[in-house]
């Protein structure tokens, strides 16, 4: 649940570091959307008590339109990212505290809540089975399809037993994803909740993302124009409408981690948010993203919001103080770095 919102964002943000660009507006980007979200849906005089899927769309057209409009000033007109997101992380975060006029906005209407999780935001026992099964088969198909399809085409495959052994470890994986999901009994029915919503958008807009990074043309464009720019452009690839897209897609994310963190908490405070693009970074870094550009996966990205997330979550459970949990933080964050500096020189 904790993990969920770093998850969604640091997909798009694998994408825009790839491309060699940063963006350091998502976490403010999320607040402000969050609260126009909430402004439009909470319940009158505070807003306008418009229905919540309305609310929703208009968030992640902001989001979207925002992150199009920071995309164009980088690849049209030339700005720096750096300087554009930084000039946005002020804007948006502040944009959230006018629109608002200073106020916590709330409460947010029962069928946005569903999307933050809580008691009637999980998917209950069967219908996470059903997920957890399609999924693993899927996953399966995809291995052993691969593995045939190397075959058909004389390149050499893994030994037998050796996919057999990764296949008994999916299962075990899948498996006990599962039987945690249904850990946690409903307090009326008695039954497992099942996957949280947050949980179950987080995985897909990460599987998304990372079909989109693989198989698509979209996809592959990033990465060359992340490898280099130059022979990219040379190459045909519209160079600066897929950074635009990029950006784009990025505010999207945004918009979307900000419904998912504003259904959590079920009101809206100013500040939320804040420094969250720092933890996407980060956990994007310690995933194996290439701040040089050109290297990263979106499964590496989704490991390192998850030791993210459990490092900060173990160190608030063993009573650690805030100011030693953002030094640790920080510390992990260069260590990640530097070593991933290394490994890609070695690669080199």
């Amino acid at each position: 649940m904790q993990t969920a919102v770093v998850a969604i964002l640091v997909g798009g943000m694998v994408l825009v570091i790839v491309a060699r660009q940063i963006d350091l507006s998502v976490g403010s980007l999320l607040g402000f959307t969050g609260m126009a979200m909430a402004l439009l849906q909470a319940v009158p005089p505070i807003g306008q008590g418009w229905p919540w899927p309305l609310a929703l769309l208009v968030g992640l057209l902001l989001g979207a339109g925002a992150g199009l409009l920071q995309g164009y000033l980088i690849a049209y007109l030339g700005a720096p990212s750096f300087i554009v997101t930084m000039a946005g992380l002020l804007v948006f975060r502040n944009a959230a505290y006018l629109i608002a006029e200073g106020r916590t906005v709330g409460p947010l209407q029962d069928g946005f809540l569903i999307l933050g999780g809580g008691l009637q935001g999980s998917i209950g026992p069967f219908w996470s089975a059903v997920v957890t099964l399609l999924a693993l088969a899927y996953t399966l198909w995809a291995l052993w399809r691969g593995r045939w399809l190397r075959q058909r085409h004389g390149l050499s495959v893994r030994p037998f037993w050796v996919d057999l052994l990764i296949t008994l470890f999916l299962g075990l994986v899948f498996g006990s994803f599962l039987w945690v999901m249904n850990s946690f009994p409903h307090p009326v029915t008695g039954l497992g909740r099942g996957i949280p919503v947050p949980v179950l958008i987080a995985l897909g807009v990460l599987v998304l993302l990372h079909w989109v990074s693989q198989r698509t043309r979209f996809g592959r464009y990033v990465y060359a124009i992340g490898g280099n720019p130059e022979a990219a452009l040379l190459a045909g690839i519209p160079v600066r409408r897929v950074q635009v897209l990029v950006f784009g897609l990025m505010g999207s994310l945004a918009a979307l981690a900000g419904a998912v963190q504003a259904a959590r908490l079920a009101f809206v405070p100013t500040g939320m948010g804040t420094l969250l693009e720092l933890y996407v970074i980060a956990a994007a870094v310690v995933g194996g993203t290439s701040l040089a550009g050109g290297s990263g996966t979106i499964l590496g990205a989704a490991l390192g919001a998850l030791i993210m997330s459990s490092l900060q979550n173990g160190l608030v459970l063993m009573g650690v103080p805030t100011e030693w949990q953002n030094l640790i933080l920080g510390v992990v964050l260069v260590v990640a770095a530097v070593w991933n500096a290394r490994f890609h020189r070695r690669r080199i």
